[in-house]
């Protein structure tokens, strides 16, 4: 097999997918990290459009942006199936994805750093209501075993709890969300030896609430 070779950095949800779906798919290979605050040769020629991480380099060509990265190990590699096989199947795991992306992380980032008022909560409950009723009958996304879309949803299996307690802001709870705390459970529990150092990323986001604090206090 080609070397492959991950680009990317290592308390990113981004390139954390990555990484697991390599691991799904029992691919070994080479993690190259980045900085992101003085961005590498390598990363602004195999990326020149966005500049962003991950990159996957395989045969020596570069793959990015990172839901499109994880279509192209189910397709390359041998092991088990991310995406459903089914056409149908395979267009509603995408769509889903999409939905992460493009709405449900936004709002809840927005929400998370935001000063804690109902109003700025909103929009990211009314996502995380619609993830809450699409589970209610799953164990994860994919329906028995972690898929495409489980993947994807990564930065609520992990991410949302530390920056939660980084800055005191807690949207997720069993309460309003119970299936949704459910499969963030079993997605923990089954991916904790891929995910960062948990003390390691909360001693980073307090240090950032604490900074964003410092800088909007009254002078």
């Amino acid at each position: 097999m080609s070397g492959v070779k991950l680009l990317g950095v290592s308390g990113s949800p981004f390139s954390r997918r990555i990484e697991w779906a390599l691991k799904i798919k029992g691919v070994e290979y080479e993690f190259i990290e980045e900085d992101l605050q003085n961005k590498s040769p390598l990363l602004l020629e195999s990326n020149p459009i966005h500049k962003k991480i991950p990159v996957l380099f395989h045969n020596g060509k570069p793959i990015v942006e990172s839901l499109v990265i994880i279509e192209y190990i189910d397709e390359a590699f041998e092991g088990p199936c991310i995406l459903p096989k089914d056409p149908y199947e395979r267009a509603i795991a995408r769509f889903w994805s999409k939905f992460l992306d493009e709405k449900c992380l936004p709002a809840a980032w927005k929400a998370l750093w935001s000063k804690g008022e109902e109003k700025d909560k909103e929009e990211a409950y009314e996502v995380f209501k619609v993830l809450n009723n699409e589970l209610k009958d799953k164990k994860f996304f994919g329906g028995d075993k972690i898929g495409f879309v489980d993947i994807a949803a990564n930065f609520i299996g992990f991410w949302i709890g530390i920056i939660e307690e980084a800055t005191g802001i807690v949207l997720v709870t069993s309460e309003k969300f119970p299936h949704l705390c459910a499969w963030r459970d079993d997605y923990c529990s089954h991916v904790k030896e891929n995910m960062p150092n948990r003390e390691m990323l909360l001693g980073y986001f307090k240090a950032r609430a604490e900074a964003a604090s410092t800088a909007t206090a009254p002078k």
